[in-house]
């Protein structure tokens, strides 16, 4: 019937002076719409669970372990209830995670921050770049790479920090709800930009730091300025059960104002020695 109207519409378009107009248009059109009626679109896969309820169905709870992955880690959440939540990114272009977040601290017997997690067991290599885009945050402020025991905010860990006035430490909370202690490196030279003075000593931000998991032994990397990483002071000694949490995460250290942490070019290994 389509080239039937189309012949028709030809032969009389002497007597029907909009003929060729709707031909024009009638031959633009009929593509698309094969097209259209020939398109298959899938459904989206909806779990049973996420379902609302209805006459035939319960709606239930998501399961347990049930996460929205991120990047390379499994899930993300905020440990200890900041009051001010967090969220976090990630740019798969520039293979960036930015991470907002509040949280009193990462220290003493409990911890608030936002943490994007993986569960693994075994060694660990874990490393990153860090950023703070806003120059004028809280001095110790802290982009971290921990590994937990679990998601509670007094659990036991070791992390590696990068402050926001330079300073990095390995830190380790040895058990449930037992105060963090921890090795601090301050970093600085002289006649550097930024400096009064040729002697003025001026603080060094590294460029990147991370954290490996030998068996118990656990040791910081370092890159100051873009050279290979290199272990930095003596590891810490810590057992962990497997499974447990390794991951990225950021505090702004104020527990009702949210901060950025940008962290790019993650390194997640099931293995030692794979830090870089």
């Amino acid at each position: 019937m389509i080239f039937a109207a189309n012949a028709y519409i030809i032969r009389h378009s002497n007597k029907f002076c909009r003929g060729s107009a709707f031909l024009a248009v009638f031959v633009c059109c009929v593509p698309h719409l094969v097209r259209a009626q020939g398109a298959s679109q899938s459904a989206p896969v909806v779990p049973a669970w996420a379902y609302p309820g209805s006459a035939t169905h319960t709606q239930v709870a998501p399961p347990a372990d049930f996460h929205t992955p991120i990047g390379v880690f499994e899930g993300q959440s905020d440990v200890g209830s900041a009051v001010v939540p967090g969220s976090a990114g990630y740019d798969a272009g520039t293979k960036q995670y930015t991470i907002h977040s509040a949280g009193y601290n990462i220290w003493y017997t409990r911890d608030e921050f936002r943490f994007l997690w993986k569960k693994m067991s075994g060694d660990v290599s874990l490393a990153a770049d860090i950023a703070y885009p806003d120059p004028n945050g809280y001095g110790d402020r802290k982009a971290v790479l921990v590994i937990r025991q679990s998601l509670e905010d007094d659990s036991k860990e070791a992390l590696v920090a990068l402050h926001g006035l330079g300073m990095i430490h390995l830190a380790q909370r040895p058990e449930t709800n037992v105060r963090v202690t921890d090795l601090e490196f301050r970093i600085a030279g002289r006649g550097r930009p930024g400096g009064a003075s040729p002697d003025s000593l001026v603080n060094v931000m590294a460029k990147r730091i991370g954290i490996e998991k030998r068996g118990d032994s656990i040791a910081l990397f370092v890159s100051l300025e873009g050279e290979p990483m290199h272990q930095f002071g003596p590891p810490i000694t810590l057992h962990f059960d497997a499974p447990f949490y390794v991951g990225i995460g950021f505090c702004s250290h104020l527990p009702d104002k949210a901060d950025t942490a940008v962290l790019s070019d993650v390194v997640l290994e099931n293995a030692a020695g794979r830090v870089r």
